[in-house]
């Protein structure tokens, strides 16, 4: 495992279909089956130079090949700290609402991942918000389904939500 922290800024993005429900991807670490699996909004790092808008724009479709998305405001930021891969990651992410008309699963191609995504991917759902909070399988973000209910229903916070969560076993 690396004995260095990598420090970044991230995005992600929170995708709404025309009926409400929300697109997960399934995943688990490849280093680590321990971990089981759990279901995960798009995102990764931010480049140099991009917006956090055009990071969610740009990892939603490296994830998920889909490019006809409408990409909203931030409405969350967590600052999150795991490993992935072997890898410490400290991350503050900046979480954007983003719609698109429903997606066939069947036609939902990846258009760029990383080794370890291509590695820790394996499926994508869309997810009606009671399936959700009535399902026991882990998510990321972890507050996911304190806050989608809100985004689901419409209701855009007027400046990003502070969604942390504070994970007592990740300590570096």
């Amino acid at each position: 495992m690396a004995d260095w922290v990598l420090k970044r800024t991230a995005a992600r993005v929170v995708v709404l279909d025309q009926y409400g429900h929300t697109l997960l991807l399934r995943a688990k670490d490849p280093a680590d089956s321990s971990k089981g699996h759990w279901w995960e909004i798009p995102g990764g790092g931010i480049e140099q130079g991009e917006t956090s808008a055009e990071a969610a724009r740009r990892e939603l479709f490296e994830e998920t090949g889909i490019v006809d998305a409408e990409i909203g405001p931030c409405v969350w930021t967590q600052h999150s700290k795991f490993i992935f891969a072997g890898w410490k990651f400290d991350q503050h992410e900046h979480v954007h609402v983003a719609w698109t008309d429903r997606i066939d699963l069947d036609t939902i191609r990846p258009g760029g991942l990383e080794m370890f995504e291509a590695m820790a991917f394996g499926g994508h759902n869309w997810w009606q918000i009671d399936e959700l909070l009535a399902s026991e399988d882990a998510v990321l973000p972890r507050r996911l389904r304190e806050f989608l209910p809100d985004l689901v229903a419409g209701n855009i916070p007027d400046s990003p939500l502070d969604i942390t969560h504070i994970d007592p076993n990740i300590t570096f």
